[in-house]
């Protein structure tokens, strides 16, 4: 799945709001308006955003819930309501999500138990070939490994080949479309990871706990720090949105980093609510693929193979607060622990 800004071929026809009306020339009303700043659309692709992109998105939603980026080059969409909707309106073309209803489709034999084995069997195996470290990079020697693990194992590549074929021949038997999730999936991995070890309330509450408290936090991990963050969607007509009307056959760029985060639809949405009651996430789809399930299944059996073999698992000093980098794609570049405490 590619998240890169969709670029026409030939010219580019910028499509920009209205402005209104200019007051005439030594008004007060001009007067005034030239006293007070220029307020601008701000990007996610200007120079230093993607440090703290939340306070972008947060302007965005509030002042510019419709407005064209020409850093993009597509239009903006940051509100939870278009976002989520533009996910799967049909009004809306050329994306892929897994777990949508066309992908759902083609992959109404997932088996659960098979996928859930080879989860459970690679994870176990990567968490105590670090265990007796001093120190481990979970994103490098745990987070990189356990989605092409799972993969390779459930389709019969041999671990010593695992990366050689997982992304190609391996991953299309068994995902389909959905090949390119497992980079995702890494990176929603680490970002989990990093959710969970950077609170010892989280850690305490996530060591032993039921299969349903773990699937909490991995969509409260979803939602507020989602691994992908933007999305591309392309309009087949012209389609009413918050702040105006989208043209047809326009570029969009759906911000799920913002629309996870709109008060709209979260209450304190800034805050990791491992017992939210208005849960949600936009990163995957409901429906039944391997892709979305097995990430799943690899949070859950990720936490359950780390805690059991590292007992004493913690980040290492200095890595309280795992600084995630990336514009698209967001997510810790490394998760440094000490596996003995």
């Amino acid at each position: 799945m590619s998240h890169e800004p969709h670029r026409r071929q030939g010219g580019w026809r910028e499509h920009w709001a209205v402005l209104p009306p200019m007051a005439p020339a030594g008004s007060p009303a001009a007067a005034a308006a030239a006293d007070r700043p220029r307020r601008v659309a701000p990007s996610p692709l200007e120079p230093g955003a993607g440090r703290d992109p939340y306070r972008t998105y947060r302007v965005l939603r509030e002042e510019f819930p419709l407005t064209h980026d020409p850093l993009l080059r597509a239009w903006v969409l940051s509100r939870y309501a278009d976002v989520a909707g533009a996910l799967t309106d049909p009004r809306f073309t050329h994306g892929h999500r897994p777990g949508d209803p066309p992908c759902a489709e083609t992959h109404t034999d997932v088996d659960e138990g098979e996928l859930r084995a080879v989860a459970e069997r690679t994870a176990f195996v990567l968490a105590r070939r670090i265990a007796d470290r001093p120190r481990a990079d979970l994103v490098a020697d745990f987070c990189h490994w356990l989605p092409a693990g799972t993969v390779a194992a459930a389709v019969g590549v041999p671990y010593r080949d695992m990366m050689r074929l997982v992304r190609g021949r391996a991953a299309s038997a068994l995902a389909g479309q959905c090949t390119g999730q497992i980079a995702v999936r890494e990176k929603a991995l680490a970002g989990f990871l990093a959710d969970v070890l950077s609170d010892a309330d989280r850690v305490e509450a996530l060591r032993d706990a039921p299969a349903g408290l773990v699937a909490r936090a991995w969509t409260e991990s979803l939602r507020r720090e989602p691994p992908v963050q933007i999305m591309m969607r392309r309009t087949r007509g012209e389609i009413t949105v918050s702040g105006g009307t989208l043209p047809a056959g326009a570029p969009v760029a759906l911000l799920l980093g913002a629309a996870g985060r709109d008060p709209e639809r979260f209450r304190d949405p800034d805050r990791f609510d491992l017992f939210r009651d208005d849960p949600g996430q936009l990163t995957y789809g409901p429906g039944p693929c391997p892709a979305v399930t097995l990430a799943a299944l690899e949070a859950e059996y990720a936490l359950r193979a780390l805690f059991q073999a590292m007992p004493r698992l913690r980040l290492a000093d200095g890595f309280r607060r795992p600084e995630r980098t990336g514009v698209i794609t967001r997510a810790p570049r490394t998760l440094i622990v000490r596996p003995g405490g």
